[in-house]
């Protein structure tokens, strides 16, 4: 693979081709209020894949809010709020810990949601894919998800991915006067990392992959 992609970390300009930022991406839950690229480049990152990621019939479902400042601590505030009304008061301690220092206290936060107005639409047009379009819909939520997150790490940013949807999908449309329409999918938390990734253990390629020639 000899797409190259720039990378920004401590003020020196590097690049890995697509292959090397795929394997360096991973899941960081230290992290802090800080960035390494202006909001306006990261802005670009979000624009970028949003437009390039392709969908199934070029459905361009996905939707993406970027929360930045104090919407990205709103954003962690709900979940606490919404949390702390169903989760035993001893364990939500561990719970707003958790909160507190793996996610609000990042940078930003990047919202995935798939407009489900597109997708009834689809289902009519093509009755015979009608079972089929959430599906698709749900891996180009996927291709969004790891694009953004794979070009957040690129530029020295650590990342991880969470879902406290749909307990927070209602406060969060009301919130950010987002259409009902927009289904949440998935919270992705951004920063400065402090702390590399935790170790992770790889399945043998031969039980994964298959190749018939």
């Amino acid at each position: 693979m000899n797409i190259r992609i720039n990378h920004i970390k401590k003020g020196a300009i590097m690049e890995r081709t697509f292959g090397e930022a795929v394997k360096h991406r991973r899941t960081y839950y230290s992290i802090t209020n800080q960035s390494p690229i202006s909001d306006e480049e990261i802005e670009c990152i979000v624009n970028t894949a949003v437009r390039n990621v392709p969908s199934a019939f070029n459905s361009q479902t996905t939707r993406v809010v970027l929360l930045l400042g104090e919407s990205h601590k709103k954003l962690w505030q709900i979940v606490k709020d919404t949390l702390k009304k169903i989760v035993p008061e001893e364990a939500f301690v561990k719970t707003e810990e958790k909160i507190d220092h793996s996610f609000a206290c990042g940078y930003g936060t990047v919202l995935f949601f798939e407009d489900q107005l597109i997708v009834k639409e689809l289902q009519k047009a093509f009755p015979a894919y009608q079972d089929k379009f959430p599906e698709w819909s749900f891996q180009t939520s996927g291709m969004h998800q790891f694009v953004i997150w794979t070009m957040l790490e690129d530029v020295g940013l650590g990342v991880s991915l969470q879902h406290y949807n749909p307990l927070i999908d209602d406060e969060v449309r009301r919130t950010w006067h987002l259409p009902e329409h927009w289904h949440l999918i998935a919270e992705m938390p951004f920063g400065t990392p402090v702390q590399g990734p935790g170790e992770k253990e790889y399945l043998p390629l031969e039980d994964r992959v298959k190749i018939f020639r």
